[in-house]
């Protein structure tokens, strides 16, 4: 589609031209912005500002201290952490010297840590201590030269990081010190002063593995590279439409083990000499007060975010006039939503409307955005600059016309590398075509409209979205299935009205075993050390018998269509 003539938006032509993408490593990207902006805020925590200078002396003194406990070029070091300086500082840090981040959500369960760990034969760790008994747990099934622990408290001033350990600090047990446990503080210290050698970096390394349910439903690392991450960068500043400039605050609730709050909420503002102001947990209260504390220009947010903030009794003095930016990803934003959150947004002093995006881990995070200055119902935007969308028979190459329905597929800068290990895998959703392009197989079902937008319809794959994480079923009926006392079980996504989707699971127990609501909460603890908090079943309902198609399998559809029912609703539960 050519846009540059597009009567509804004359300044997206400019936008959509082809950008330069340099041939260089996320560090370099990120030191060129440090050398035109040295005092502007790099990032922002728990009121404590840095700039740039001191962001790229922290991020080269870490990148020392790696290399003095022998980290390489390629070795693979597991961030597990929420958003603080000293996960953006590893982050940086090992691009410098060449090596690969390993992106671990800390909320994981124990067994899950251990498997992301060994799968991606991590060299090292980086953790808080308030998780660090998880560690602990599976410490027999981990094979790493060394752990960082930090606390939340280590990046605070002096006087605030006591104030910490006498309140929330003594919640926390002690971890004690072993051959392999480094503190944060001291392993800084290991190389103060010092500057690591930065490696000869090139786009098409890989900077990062993320973690996603792929295509397929079956969790896959995601091998991402430098490219990848700084085409997302520099393609959301342009599609933004220019209005992401330097000094511009942009505050970091989505995390960064997640492509939404690592790629755009971080790597993005930093790119462009933006102030990332880094949450370590939402909590709505929070929130709003990051909103009249900060008065950010940007929040970039999954659809439970703006519901949250929507419900909150205490934004009658909120002004949001500072804002230039309101992105919502990670789940689709209904349109009742989207007009409740745009009149908010009004009678909170911003002129601007909240727009959906739409993207998956695969190509780091969004690919496609609605134009600041055109909206239309039911749509996900267009594409990114350099970014190319088509609508082709679920399976094949086969283009398909306008308007008809059929699976989206992704082609550009943004696109993965593949799967970790998992090259069958890739090749499932990485296609050569015949116009000789890799094309991206998203497993998603949509359309396009003559004039470019996009519109997401469904998912292919079974998958449960809720408040922007995805969870897939059959990992979590697997953990469910290995408790002593289940036969089978089911899991399905069932309609919420704040989280858009909560985990639902039908149990059957095996003979002699009775339904108890002590016997759910044996099933839950047993849940809570082999899968994320995210992903736990908020419900357990015990079934004699669950339904089954022709050929023996569960019927998860007619449990869908039962639930659905009893909402009062017609949509596919898991669409």
């Amino acid at each position: 589609m050519d846009f540059n003539n597009a009567p509804w938006y004359p300044s997206y032509g400019d936008i959509i031209k082809s950008l330069d993408y340099p041939d260089v490593s996320m560090y370099e990207l990120l030191r060129q912005t440090a050398v035109k902006y040295p005092n502007f805020t790099a990032y922002e925590y728990m009121g404590t500002k840095t700039d740039y200078q001191t962001f790229i002396s922290q991020t080269e003194t870490c990148a020392a201290a790696l290399k003095k406990r022998g980290i390489r070029k390629n070795d693979r070091v597991s961030i597990c952490m929420p958003n603080c300086p000293q996960a953006v500082i590893m982050f940086y840090g090992l691009n410098l010297i060449g090596a690969v981040a390993n992106m671990i959500h800390p909320l994981s369960g124990e067994n899950e840590i251990a498997e992301y760990i060994s799968f991606s034969k991590s060299r090292a760790i980086v953790i808080p201590d308030i998780f660090y008994p998880k560690l602990q747990a599976v410490e027999d099934r981990i094979n790493v030269d060394f752990v960082i622990v930090t606390s939340m408290a280590d990046a605070l001033p002096v006087l605030w990081r006591a104030a910490y350990k006498l309140t929330e600090g003594r919640k926390i047990k002690k971890v004690e010190r072993n051959e392999k446990t480094v503190f944060w503080r001291d392993f800084i210290k290991s190389a103060a002063n010092e500057k690591a050698v930065r490696a000869d970096g090139s786009g098409s390394d890989v900077a990062a593995i993320l973690y996603s349910g792929g295509t397929t439903g079956t969790t896959k690392g995601i091998e991402l590279s430098n490219l990848n991450f700084n085409a997302c960068a520099m393609q959301t500043a342009a599609a933004a439409d220019g209005v992401i400039t330097a000094g511009d605050k942009i505050l970091a609730v989505m995390p960064v083990f997640h492509g939404f709050g690592l790629g755009i909420c971080v790597h993005t503002a930093l790119t462009v000499g933006g102030d990332s102001i880094l949450v370590p947990r939402f909590l709505l209260d929070t929130f709003i007060k990051a909103l009249k504390k900060d008065k950010p220009n940007f929040i970039a947010g999954v659809p439970t975010l703006f519901e949250a903030l929507l419900r909150s009794k205490k934004t009658e003095d909120l002004d949001l006039s500072c804002l230039r930016g309101i992105f919502s990803g990670g789940d689709s934003l209904p349109d009742e939503l989207k007009t409740r959150v745009d009149a908010f947004l009004a009678a909170h002093g911003s002129k601007e409307q909240v727009r959906e995006g739409y993207g998956l881990t695969e190509c780091v995070t969004a690919s496609c955005l609605t134009p600041r200055k055109k909206h239309k119902k039911g749509s996900i935007g267009v594409p990114f600059p350099d970014t190319f969308y088509k609508i082709v028979e679920p399976g094949t190459e086969n283009e398909l016309p306008f308007s008809q329905e059929g699976e989206i597929v992704i082609s550009g800068p943004s696109v993965m590398k593949g799967y970790l290990d998992r090259p069958d895998e890739t090749a499932k959703v990485l296609k050569i075509h015949s116009d000789g392009r890799t094309w991206l197989h998203t497993g998603d079902l949509g359309m396009m409209d003559d004039e470019g937008f996009i519109y997401f319809k469904q998912r292919l794959k079974r998958v449960i979205v809720t408040s922007g994480f995805n969870v897939y079923p059959s990992q979590v009926e697997n953990v469910i299935d290995g408790y002593e006392a289940v036969h089978l079980s089911c899991v399905i996504g069932v309609r919420d009205d704040y989280k858009m989707k909560r985990v639902k699971a039908f149990v059957v127990l095996k003979d002699g075993y009775e339904p108890s609501e002590e016997l759910k909460q044996k099933i839950r603890e047993h849940c809570l050390k082999n899968v994320a908090r995210y992903a736990m079943p908020k419900e357990i309902e015990f079934r004699t018998e669950l339904p089954k198609t022709l050929v023996g399998k569960v019927a998860y559809t007619e449990l869908e269509k039962e639930e659905n029912d009893k909402q009062g609703g017609n949509k596919n539960e898991n669409s």
